[in-house]
């Protein structure tokens, strides 16, 4: 592509040109990003997350948007929060050591109601781990990653079309609530490759932000009515005109610090779970397979997912009625879900590839309605039908 090609290229539609494409996972979430209109990426290189940083940083400048890599994680997170109080849609990838790392201002991104998309490729840990493995162990981590009372959006793709479908509905869900939402892919669905159908641009549904409609003289940045609808406050853009503080101390409707009083942090922090919470039953995403008869239920996300659809069909030839229950949205965990299938079947098995986590969950909201138990693995080889079908995997002590 030369340089006069590079200038008339400005449509995303145009520049992907195929539709229907043999892609991986990382390329599936970037080519997402760019059909959800995001026009700024800051990030740093880390495996398996990078081609995501990649790709981004080849289309970019080619769709007017902007790309940029920062010197670590922390200032990538800090970078897509101030470009995201520009008006833009904004994203960061990366892995569980730089995840970690981005702790601190993510709990910032949800203070301050900042929308943006963090996508994390999960990889064996701890610590460096098995860099180039899958893993399902930042599960609790992408909820309670970050200090203090708070409340996340996740979602989980398990396959190469989902995670682009998902990288779209992460950035309309932002948006929407003024939250930043995180999207669980993991190393294998970063790199297997998968037949991806896009859309054209006009068939991309897209939730934008609410807008500052108020005088800009009595214009409050955090000011919310009565209704359910209004625990979102507007958002304005800065620099036009609108007298916006941004800070992550306990603050009032006018941004300003007010750290002493109960009251004013109490109902603060209640309006950051409500706006999400109100919306529990619409937010849980999933699917479904052969449920309508089952007696034993299987439930996982994301790669744990893949090898449950054939382990029910063994389990059917074999006399047995099993379904499976998968979550795309893992946080807010679909409690009412759990519960009102728990008291439908004798036995749910949570398929993991980890020690045993969203299984705790599972445990939680079943209320002792029916037997629950794990089939979790680590070590970055991927769980197999008959692991699940015959629970040949060794058991592990939950912790």
């Amino acid at each position: 592509m030369d340089a006069e090609e590079i200038i008339a290229v400005v449509d995303v539609d145009e520049l992907v040109g195929n539709h229907v494409k043999f892609a991986t996972g990382n390329e599936a979430v970037a080519l997402g990003a760019l059909y959800a209109n995001c026009r700024f990426f800051a990030g740093y290189p880390i495996t398996p997350a990078t081609e995501i940083l990649e790709i981004m940083a080849e289309y970019m400048p080619l769709l007017d948007g902007y790309f940029i890599q920062m010197e670590d994680e922390i200032s990538a997170m800090s970078a897509i929060i101030g470009a995201s109080w520009n008006g833009i849609r904004t994203m960061t990838a990366t892995s569980g050591p730089g995840f970690s790392l981005m702790q601190e201002n993510i709990g910032y991104a949800i203070m301050t109601e900042t929308p943006c998309v963090i996508v994390n490729v999960m990889r064996s840990g701890p610590s460096t781990g098995q860099p180039t493995l899958p893993s399902q162990g930042d599960y609790y981590q992408a909820r309670w990653g970050t200090h203090g009372d708070h409340i996340m959006l996740v979602l989980a793709p398990s396959s190469v079309q989902e995670s682009f479908d998902l990288t779209i509905k992460a950035f309309n869900l932002a948006d929407k609530y003024r939250i930043p939402v995180v999207l669980l892919s993991d190393a294998t669905i970063a790199h297997m490759r998968e037949r991806l159908i896009i859309p054209r641009k006009e068939q991309v549904e897209i939730i934008e932000r609410t807008k500052v409609t108020i005088d800009p003289d009595k214009y409050q940045p955090f000011r919310t009515g009565l209704k359910r609808a209004s625990k979102v406050p507007e958002m304005d853009r800065l620099g036009d005109h609108y007298h916006t503080h941004l800070t992550g101390l306990t603050h009032d409707n006018l941004a300003f610090p007010n750290t002493n009083s109960a009251s004013i942090h109490e109902k603060l922090v209640k309006r950051l779970y409500a706006k999400v919470l109100d919306d529990r039953h619409v937010l849980a995403f999933h699917e479904t397979y052969r449920v309508k008869d089952c007696d034993t239920l299987l439930v996982a996300f994301g790669i744990a997912a893949r090898p449950c659809y054939d382990a029910v069909d063994m389990a059917r030839k074999q006399g047995k009625k099993w379904g499976f229950l998968k979550l795309q949205a893992v946080w807010p965990f679909p409690r009412h879900l759990i519960y009102e299938y728990a008291k439908q079947v004798r036995k749910m098995i949570v398929v993991e590839l980890n020690m045993g986590q969203m299984v705790h969950k599972v445990l939680e909201y079943s209320r002792g309605a029916c037997d629950v138990k794990l089939v979790g693995k680590i070590g970055g080889e991927l769980i197999s039908p008959d692991d699940i079908l015959y629970e040949s995997l060794p058991s592990l002590d939950l912790p």
